[in-house]
């Protein structure tokens, strides 16, 4: 899921909001260790990165101007209950990872079991696909953790109805 998205999932993913997202980074390779350095840097109590230079803020303006995410629609907020994860994951990717650490999956199962599309893969797969890659996305970058390892699956709740997902910030 590293390269440019499968123009068979493009309507999927335009659909959900996340098709810039998903063509922004093409030819522009990401440092990881610079990100995890802003990471550590972040101070969530005054909401800047703490830098060497003086302090430095990303507004939500940034977030829409650079990666073209919506955030001025509905807020995604509230805790999940207790949750069949693996049911989850069935139901909405068609497979089930070898573990789930609290509601979080690895980024490496994820990336190891959805392939590409090919052209005479049902809509079902299709959809599958796109959630996966949606997700990996999330995980990847908008929502990781240190590791840059793990995903929450919250994200994949999201994602079952696509054109629900477009109207969320």
């Amino acid at each position: 899921m590293s390269g440019p998205p499968s123009p068979l999932i493009e309507n999927y993913l335009r659909e959900a909001g996340f098709w810039h997202m998903a063509n922004i980074g093409q030819g522009c390779k990401l440092n990881p260790k610079l990100i995890s350095a802003f990471i550590k840097r972040w101070r969530p109590e005054t909401h800047t990165f703490h830098l060497p230079c003086g302090e430095c803020t990303i507004t939500l303006k940034d977030v829409q101007l650079q990666l073209g995410l919506p955030v001025d629609r509905s807020v995604l907020t509230g805790s999940i209950q207790s949750v069949d994860w693996g049911v989850i994951c069935y139901d909405l990717l068609g497979a089930i990872p070898d573990n789930i650490y609290g509601g979080q999956i690895e980024m490496e199962w994820l990336r190891g079991t959805f392939q590409e599309p090919v052209n005479n893969s049902t809509e079902v797969e299709r959809i599958q696909y796109a959630r996966a890659y949606i997700l990996d996305i999330i995980g990847g970058y908008l929502m990781s953790d240190l590791s840059r390892n793990l995903v929450h699956l919250r994200w994949l709740l999201k994602l079952i109805d696509f054109r629900v997902a477009d109207e969320l910030s």
